[in-house]
């Protein structure tokens, strides 16, 4: 059965919230025009604009941008406010499109702080611009990504971190033991919009696609009720961003790739790894040269030519063990962020219950057990869940506050009653206390029972 047979019994399926009843067959055919005349039949669009702007293809944004949810833009319209806007604008944001004379709004500017210190700055487009990019990434992706290099891994679909970590452990375990460790300065601030255009033109005809990219780049950044202008950078947040940072970027993976280096891309960092310092030094002086083509700049504070296990990759690091066999760990950056961000949850200040710091720790631990599983050191894991059961203890302990009501509650819970007793009698001491027998009052099966993950498990 085709598509169109199917169509009267599957029109609350196709028919996107933004489509006035009995317009979905009408556009549908508008846009098979459209490709028939090599575009939609105006000037200045073409092909790839209109297959952007197909039913399918919108409809599929529409669901990942409600799904990814995020926050407002500078109009302050919700993700959930998104499809009744869209009823009513859409055929006119529409025509905009495939005119070529949609403008886009600026970005919201928002500073998220970075573990290291210092701030990220990430520019959060209007939800209707979130959608319209989604829309354009849905078609040029499947395009453009086939043609990049096999070691970029950052924000490509099928490939993901844990699979770059692999491939650097391999590398290492080759007998590659120095790397080059690259970070670019401020990259998606500092992005050069004429250089990123002519790399997209190398692998984009249609104009109209062209021209709605360059407005998305010089839209600006909205700060504190100012717009400002922007001549550089892509700003982190936009659905298009990640794809036009591989396309910059692919140009050296390339040249790389032909003079046989062994190296991984992810996003802005780039490790390259050789069996020398020397041969090392030479590659960083090549590269150093090859991003000045680009416009961008090395960030010479967190850039190094250094041996393998010196050096952290996207949150893990590597160690040699017996046999020479290399191994992967948590990187001492990724723990020490990891107890920050533990330690404020459990925060004996914060004023919350244990049930609610539990909940706490339930939105948090599990992201981050997942992602470091790939770390060959169970140990680790075992004496940060001791740790974290040791300050849901102190926790507990202060919110008992007084003597008295220590001694009564463990007592309760069947501690005998000198060692109750010694522990009432320094209340206030409550991170002391809570090393010692504690463990008999709170035991571990009640953390269990309250839903905290254990990571050893």
């Amino acid at each position: 059965m085709s598509l169109g047979d199917a169509r009267p019994q599957m029109a609350h399926q196709w028919e996107l919230p933004f489509e006035k009843p009995g317009e979905a067959r009408q556009c549908e055919r508008s846009e098979e025009a459209s490709k028939a005349t090599n575009g939609s039949g105006r000037p200045g669009a073409s092909g790839v604009m209109a297959e952007a702007l197909g039913r399918r293809n919108l409809h599929a944004a529409l669901k990942r941008v409600r799904q990814n949810q995020g926050s407002p833009g500078i109009d302050g319209m919700t993700v959930g406010e998104l499809p009744d806007w869209l009823r009513e604008n859409w055929p006119r944001v529409r025509e905009q499109l495939l005119a070529g004379t949609y403008q886009p709004q600026p970005v919201l500017r928002q500073e998220i702080p970075k573990s290291g210190g210092g701030v990220r700055e990430l520019g959060i487009p209007t939800v209707l611009d979130r959608f319209i990019q989604q829309a354009l990434l849905q078609v040029l992706q499947p395009r453009i990504d086939p043609s990049f290099s096999e070691h970029s891994y950052g924000f490509r679909p099928g490939r993901r971190a844990h699979d770059a970590v692999v491939a650097a452990q391999r590398y290492i375990q080759e007998g590659r033991r120095w790397v080059v460790d690259l970070d670019l300065e401020k990259f998606f601030d500092r992005v050069h919009h004429d250089v990123l255009m002519d790399r997209l033109s190398r692998r984009i005809a249609d104009r109209t696609v062209l021209r709605l990219i360059r407005r998305y780049l010089e839209a600006g950044v909205m700060v504190h009720g100012v717009k400002v202008e922007r001549h550089e950078g892509t700003p982190q947040g936009g659905p298009l961003s990640p794809l036009l940072a591989n396309v910059l970027l692919d140009e050296v993976d390339q040249e790389l790739h032909r003079r046989g280096h062994a190296f991984i891309r992810y996003a802005d960092d780039c490790n390259v790894y050789v069996r020398s310092r020397r041969a090392g030094e030479r590659v960083m002086a090549w590269l150093v040269h090859a991003y000045g083509r680009l416009r961008l700049r090395i960030n010479p504070a967190k850039s190094a030519v250094a041996r393998a296990w010196e050096r952290s990759f996207l949150g893990f690091a590597f160690w040699v063990g017996p046999g020479r066999r290399v191994h992967r760990r948590v990187a001492p950056e990724a723990l020490g962020a990891m107890k920050d961000r533990v330690r404020s949850l459990t925060r004996r200040t914060r004023g919350r219950s244990l049930e609610q710091v539990a909940g706490d720790l339930r939105g948090y631990l599990p992201g981050w057990k997942a992602y470091f599983r790939l770390a060959d050191t169970p140990g680790i894991f075992r004496d940060l869940d001791q740790w974290i059961r040791h300050r849901l203890r102190a926790l507990q302990l202060k919110q008992w506050k007084r003597g008295r009501t220590v001694f009564r509650e463990l007592r309760a819970r069947g501690m005998s009653a000198r060692t109750a007793a010694q522990v009432a009698a320094n209340a206030r001491r409550w991170w002391r206390n809570s090393a010692m027998a504690i463990h008999i009052a709170l035991p571990n099966k009640l953390f269990d029972e309250l839903g905290v993950p254990r990571l050893a498990a």
